[in-house]
């Protein structure tokens, strides 16, 4: 497995996620309309706004805890059991800490 790579990948993932989370703050932020249906809405997306900016921010501390694990040398190795962590899973979700066993109650 190249770290390096893996290194990359969770980077440009970090980058990626504390850009759309500074957009979702702003979001967040603006003006409220004066209109009760308008603001309806807007409180409505503000609910999605939110479930997004914390799932982002879960993710971003994953992706920390990866980049963590890249540098003390665990990557790869599953959290919970210590086995490997297969390379095809790695590439769907980069920053799991578990094998698929582990990840999956077994």
């Amino acid at each position: 497995m190249d770290m390096k790579l893996q290194e990359k990948i969770l980077r440009d993932r970090w980058h990626e996620l504390t850009t759309r989370l500074r957009k979702i703050d702003t979001d967040l932020g603006r003006t409220k309309a004066i209109d009760d249906e308008d603001r309806a809405i807007e409180n409505e997306n503000d609910e999605v706004l939110e479930g997004l900016g914390q799932a982002g921010e879960e993710e971003l501390r994953a992706i920390d805890a990866a980049l963590e694990r890249i540098a003390k040398g665990t990557y790869g190795t599953c959290a919970r059991c210590g086995a490997g962590i297969s390379a095809a899973r790695l590439a769907v979700l980069p920053q799991t800490p578990l094998c698929e066993d582990c990840a999956a109650g077994k």
